[in-house]
Order: C-alpha cells, then structure tokens, then sequence
C-alpha cells in the first residue's frame, strides 16, 4: 500500500482528497502541525507528497526543499497560482509534477498513479537493483561488486532489499522488523542486530565496507 502525505492549508480540499484517495486504497495522511511539516514527513514515510504552494508560515517551495534534503520521494504541486513563473519554480525546487486548483479528483488520482507507477512499478520489473557498484539481484538473492559475488539468506536479502528501495532514507528498525517478520510483538531489536552484522560480514567479503549507514536510535540505510 503506497502511504500519501497531504501538505495543505485548505481543510474542506484536503479533506476531500483524503477521503478519495483512501477509497482507491492509499494510505493517506494530512499535516496538521504546518510550523514542522518535516518532522510528520519523517514518521509517515510516504511514497508521494501532494504540496500546496501557499502554506502558513512557509510556502510550499521551503518545503519541498526541506524534504529533498532527505529524500527523492516525488512531489506533486497544488497550487491555484497558474503563470509560468510558479510552474518553473515548483520544479525548479524539485517537485516532480503540477496540478492547478479547482481541479477534479478524478484528474488528481491519474496524476497520483501515473506518478507512483514511473517512480516504483517500473523499478520492481527489473530483476537487478544497483547502488554504488554494488548490485542486488532479485531473481536468485545474490550479491555482486565488481568480480565478486556472494549468496544471501533469505532475511538477508530482504534486509538489502527493503534498504535499497529507500536509499537515501533512514528506515526504522520497527519497519524492517515489520516487513520481514509481519509482527514487532515477538521479535526484539536484537534479532535485526544479528542479521545485519552477518549481512555487513558478507558484504565485506566482496570488498564492500561502510555500505549500510547505522543512524542511532532511527533505523539503517544506504547514503546517496
């Protein structure tokens, strides 16, 4: 399930393409704290932004900036501002796509697909994932850098697997946990620690060093 993050003023607006977009099964979410739209950015995690350009006390610009500091999630502009001058400088600031106001919900879940679906479907057909040299193949979990390959086990590979498709990202060891064991209640942070000490051995072993970036008390990943 793809999780959305709504940034915008209008609560009539982002009420209503909540609602849409959770019948078309998103997880969606609305930023109510506009003084620190990063800090519920970097809980929620979503794969889309949908950033209105006028904000109270910053504009949508500043934070779409904020965010490319951390991470390359595509952002779609909402703004009832159509000259040229906004457009440019929505994507000039990083945001992938723009959407001008009134606009039907109709338009807006085929902007969303059709964004969701270049960013993550076409990457999830190719059978290899690259980062820095090194490559994941998902077809028999092996691991390669340069002349060197390695075998993975199962949660090894997932580990590497959930990293790289968040790379640039810290992932939290609670969604890690989450996706390789379905249930946080009966696995402690102990049985992650061992996994990826082994899986950091067998990166060593093909000559790969400082791979997986530990953040103390957030989670792991792999720096851009």
């Amino acid at each position: 399930m793809y999780k959305i993050l709504i940034v915008e003023d209008d609560r009539i607006i982002s009420k209503q393409m909540q609602e849409y977009l959770k019948k078309w099964g998103y997880e969606v979410e609305k930023v109510v704290d506009f003084t620190n739209v990063i800090s519920q950015f970097t809980q929620f995690e979503p794969q889309l932004v949908l950033m209105d350009i006028g904000l109270p006390f910053f504009n949508g610009y500043h934070w779409c900036m904020e965010i490319r500091n951390l991470s390359k999630v595509p952002i779609i502009f909402l703004s009832s501002a159509t000259d040229n001058m906004n457009i440019v400088m929505a994507m000039n600031m990083g945001g992938d796509d723009f959407i001008t106001k009134p606009f039907d919900l109709q338009v807006l879940l085929a902007k969303v697909q059709a964004m969701l679906r270049r960013t993550y479907e076409f990457k999830a057909q190719t059978n290899l994932l690259e980062h820095k040299g090194v490559i994941l193949n998902l077809m028999n979990s092996s691991l390669q850098f340069k002349e060197e390959k390695v075998e993975l086990t199962k949660n090894e590979f997932r580990i590497l697997e959930i990293l790289f498709e968040y790379r640039g990202r810290v992932v939290s060891r609670e969604e890690i946990i989450r996706r390789l064991w379905d249930d946080t209640c009966f696995i402690d942070d102990n049985t992650l620690a061992v996994n990826m000490t082994r899986l950091r051995k067998k990166l060593e072993e093909i000559g790969v060093s400082r791979f997986i970036t530990t953040k103390k008390g957030q989670g792991y990943l792999l720096e851009d």
